[in-house]
């Protein structure tokens, strides 16, 4: 029998583990990983540069019923902790948002290399291929069971994930294990994910990349404001902009709209003038579909003066009236698009929803099941996109690992 099981061999779990470990050394701490290799996952984060935290921490940059941030702030810092703990040396880089934390050797696969030598050198065993597919209780412990066997533990870390990226092995499957022995789940829905709209409403836009402000409205309510570059798909809007508000989509299903300022340096009635009393005047002999050009890329151009206008693109700019001017500058500054829907899961960084606050105590534990603990995306938190995500896939690993390892003694 092993003190402590840490199901799941990922970000939170080797934080636990190396947690526990660290917490009493006498323990016997086990990683089970469904997957043939752990860490998949975290090797893959950042496009492959990791961004593992982030220098701008707030409590707006978390959504979901746990205090996320209570647990952060009990817990070190990114950059001193992967120095002290892992021997890696971090900065602060431009990729992503501001204060994005990463390795100085910007490279997922080094981190990954120090997390398991530390994991090695604790002596703490890692078994793969190791799908749990039950949980029993037994005297003293748990008995957890997988196709390829079985394992005894007196406490157990539950850190495999939710339902986003189900390439690395998170397909959901244990919160709904979780969910059968009673305990209670938020709405899930991707989040850190781009956002479904009609092909219709973006016909001509594939492939367009622009700066600009993303607003999420419901029922003329503003929920929030992003910065960023915007990207239309076939059928989406992404961009870390929109990533920032899919988790939105949990509450506001069928009622959220996303409203596109596509010009946020000028106002509205300034770039009309501008429309009005220079591009029509300087290019009055041009076809409409010149209207923009300079302005936006070809197709974003054709798109918003057709979309406004309404009429043959060949007809002269000199025969623009001041309404429909108006309509093109308001267009720019307004182009709204109704959310129908999340991407689906392997498109998604994270999972909005998970194991509920009111199931844990301040330890992580679950007031269901004693010797139980939760860390990462199995619980109701969900990040921004920029290093939060993997802050609390830190902290929380190292928060329940250090309590499950208290729990041991005496």
């Amino acid at each position: 029998m092993y003190d402590i099981a840490v199901i799941g061999g990922g970000a939170s779990g080797f934080a636990a583990a190396v947690s526990a470990k660290q917490t009493d050394g006498q323990l016997s701490v086990i990683i089970l990983e469904k997957m043939f290799r752990s860490g998949k996952k975290l090797a893959a984060t950042g496009n492959g540069k990791c961004n593992l935290s982030n220098t701008n921490i707030t409590s707006g940059n978390y959504h979901g019923s746990i205090d996320a941030m209570e647990i952060i702030s009990k817990t070190p810092d990114a950059m001193n902790y992967f120095r002290d703990t892992y021997g890696v040396l971090c900065v602060t880089g431009s990729e992503g948002r501001n204060g994005g934390l990463y390795p100085r050797s910007n490279s997922a696969n080094t981190v990954l290399s120090a997390v398991r030598l530390k994991i090695q050198s604790l002596g703490i065993e890692e078994r793969c291929d190791f799908d749990v597919t039950k949980i029993g209780r037994i005297k003293n412990g748990y008995k957890l069971y997988s196709k390829n066997g079985e394992v005894e533990c007196r406490r157990v870390i539950i850190a495999c994930g939710g339902y986003a990226g189900p390439a690395f092995g998170t397909d959901g499957g244990m919160l709904r294990l979780l969910r059968d022995m009673g305990l209670n789940s938020a709405k899930i829905c991707p989040a850190v994910a781009p956002l479904r709209v009609t092909p219709e409403s973006v016909k001509g836009l594939k492939g367009v990349r622009i700066k600009g402000e993303v607003s999420a409205f419901s029922d003329g309510k503003l929920l929030r404001k992003e910065a960023g570059e915007i990207q239309f798909n076939e059928n989406n809007l992404s961009g870390i902009c929109v990533f920032n508000l899919a988790y939105l989509f949990q509450q506001y299903e069928g009622r959220l709209t996303l409203r596109a300022d596509l010009f946020p340096q000028i106002t509205e009635n300034d770039l009309y003038e501008y429309l009005a009393d220079n591009v029509r005047i300087d290019r009055g002999d041009y076809p409409l579909e010149e209207f923009l050009t300079g302005i936006f890329v070809k197709n974003l151009a054709i798109y918003l003066v057709k979309k406004a206008v309404g009429r043959s693109l060949d007809d002269k700019i000199k025969s623009l009236k001041n309404g429909e001017i108006r309509r093109i500058a308001g267009l720019i500054k307004f182009l709204e698009f109704e959310v129908t829907g999340c991407s689906p899961w392997q498109n998604a960084q994270v999972t909005m929803g998970g194991i509920t606050a009111e199931c844990v105590n301040g330890k992580l534990e679950t007031l269901k099941y004693k010797g139980m603990y939760l860390c990462g995306e199995i619980l109701d938190v969900a990040g921004d996109c920029g290093g939060y995500n993997l802050q609390w896939a830190w902290s929380s690993g190292i928060w329940s690992g250090r309590n499950c390892a208290l729990s041991l003694k005496g």
